[in-house]
């Protein structure tokens, strides 16, 4: 090992979060390392804390200003906390995408949605197939997980071998893509592990995981038994249960019709890269209308409750002329996202109105986690006997708990969140420098950043509502006529049980009687007193103080 060159590990997402998930590798001498991020992914916003964002994604700024140090990015697989922002912050990086098959065909999609070059994802094979850049030499190993061709990343470098796990669970029969194979990571280890970086979604869960094969009897057996029409979903990218409720639904004689555009997109990218074979046929809505109803397997998005997709509009109502009666059956073959649980039950609720049975994952028999639990987390470890542990994927409580499975172990281990530069060159990893890390919105067509006061003037905005103070000034500054409000948000009549505008106007036009000649000259110092007193009022009508905005118009 070169004294004068490190090995560093830096997350700016993904780290004390679920979610937006991008990780630096670098090696080098301090400030000159040569980079690779792996994956680039999105969080999706909630109307408490991010009302009207589209898309959550890392802020890049670090990387951005290094671009020219940076060799690539290489995608684990094809979630989209993994692999959503690459489209959207492409143009800012400009260096190689790599990724397997299935992975590579999303992003490619996803680039020619952003008007990129698709040509820049590069596919790759799985391990031992590496790829060399700069002074790291990367591999795919398969791992299973909810999504087809997801991996583990083997990172050579000259300070010793990384495994970035990516997300991952121990499962031996996952129906569509591969299984683990623990004798070829067995073979990975053997070399020594230098650290590893491990998901931690799952710690606390105290059994071992589920395989994918537990469920198909489970659901089949319930398919059989429902009576009227049948509609399930689960997350478009989880292709193995995909196939596993459109095989359900065929064993009961039923047509099979996919619903959404994320779940169609994923089938085709599968069915394209060989990764979904035996598919059964799946018929169109269209064609569906003409079936008898109790004929029919509906498969659709929106498994967390999100509102512009297929389970929210028939929960609502129709869906591509389909519609779930009394006595129908609705199946939610997947976990509820922490944070999703409002969305979700209200679409529960909707269906339930409907005289609709809804049947959750409550009895664990419709659902398997695409995770590693703690006791497979633990097994990891024994198996890949790595120097060093540093837990990622997760937020803090999961890596703090994560962190001590480690040290119980005997692994040196650490709780690394966003922003935080490891050093992975000694014999336990440390902490470097602190990196400032924040987010980046999607804002409709724009992206501004967390700081920029968009979301906060929004958010207060709805938390108090929005008062407009409009007032003419005249040629010798005096106002011509009086001031007038327009208010959204507040209610129209306040304590005093007068219009609540007619109040603020009267206190409004007292203050301008009494101004001086050098308040209402001065634009600024009006505006702020003019802002204070239509607070103030509303504060006493109403009890509350809203954002204000005052327009000041002067003829000249």
């Amino acid at each position: 090992m070169s004294t004068d060159e490190r090995l560093i590990y830096l997350p700016l997402g993904g780290a004390g979060e679920i979610g937006m998930n991008a990780y630096v590798y670098g090696y080098g001498k301090p400030g000159k390392e040569r980079l690779i991020l792996v994956d680039l992914g999105v969080a999706f916003p909630d109307m408490d804390s991010t009302p009207g964002v589209d898309l959550i994604m890392p802020d890049i700024s670090w990387l951005r200003e290094r671009v020219d140090q940076l060799e690539a990015i290489f995608i684990t697989h094809g979630h989209e906390d993994h692999i959503g922002a690459v489209s959207h912050l492409y143009s800012q990086l400009n260096v190689p995408v790599y990724a397997r098959a299935f992975t590579a065909n999303l992003a490619r999609r996803k680039m020619e949605e952003r008007g990129h070059d698709p040509l820049v994802v590069k596919t790759v094979g799985a391990w031992p197939e590496v790829t060399k850049l700069g002074p790291f030499t990367v591999g795919f190993a398969p791992m299973a997980h909810s999504i087809p061709e997801s991996a583990g990343l083997v990172i050579d470098s000259p300070d010793g071998r990384v495994v970035h796990t990516g997300d991952f669970k121990l499962d031996r029969t996952p129906l569509v893509g591969e299984a683990f194979d623990p004798e070829m990571w067995a073979e990975i280890a053997k070399p020594g592990i230098k650290a590893l970086i491990c998901d931690s979604t799952n710690v606390f869960s105290k059994t071992p995981g589920r395989s994918e094969s537990d469920l198909p009897d489970e659901i089949t057996r319930l398919i059989g038994e429902a009576k009227g029409m049948v509609a399930a979903t689960t997350f478009a990218s989880n292709v193995a249960r995909v196939k596993t409720l459109a095989d359900a639904g065929t064993r009961a004689g039923r047509s099979v019709v996919l619903l959404g555009r994320a779940m169609l997109r994923m089938v085709e990218a599968a069915k394209e890269t060989g990764v979904l074979k035996n598919f059964p046929t799946v018929y169109s809505p269209e064609e569906a209308k003409d079936m008898p109803r109790n004929n029919l397997m509906l498969i659709t998005t929106g498994s967390q409750g999100e509102r512009r997709a297929a389970s929210a509009q028939m929960a609502r109502g129709k869906y591509r002329g389909l519609e779930l009666k009394e006595g129908d059956l609705f199946l939610f073959s997947s976990k509820t996202i922490p944070g999703n649980e409002r969305g979700v039950i209200r679409i529960i609720n909707q269906f339930s109105e409907r005289g609709v049975d809804v049947v959750d994952d409550s009895s664990g028999l419709y659902h398997v986690s695409g995770h590693a639990n703690g006791p497979d987390l633990e097994a990891l470890h024994d198996l890949l006997q790595p120097a060093m542990l540093v837990p990622m994927h997760g937020e803090h409580r999961h890596l703090r708990q994560h962190a001590r499975l480690g040290e119980a172990k005997g692994i040196p281990s650490i709780v690394a969140v966003n922003g935080m530069m490891l050093n992975l060159s000694g014999n336990r990893p440390s902490v470097l420098e602190y990196i400032d890390t924040g987010r980046t919105y999607l804002d409709g067509s724009i992206k501004i950043g967390a700081m920029d006061g968009v979301i906060r003037d929004r958010i207060r905005m709805a938390l108090n509502g929005h008062l407009v103070v409009t007032l003419i000034l005249d040629e010798e500054d005096e106002p011509l006529g009086e001031p007038w409000c327009d208010i959204k948000g507040l209610t129209d009549n306040g304590s005093s049980n007068a219009a609540l505008t007619e109040v603020l106007e009267e206190d409004l036009n007292q203050f301008l009687m009494r101004a001086g000649a050098k308040t209402l000259k001065d634009d600024d110092k009006l505006e702020g007193e003019l802002r204070r007193i239509a607070r103030q009022s509303c504060q006493n009508e109403i009890g509350k103080k809203p954002e204000v905005t005052v327009v000041i118009s002067r003829m000249r």
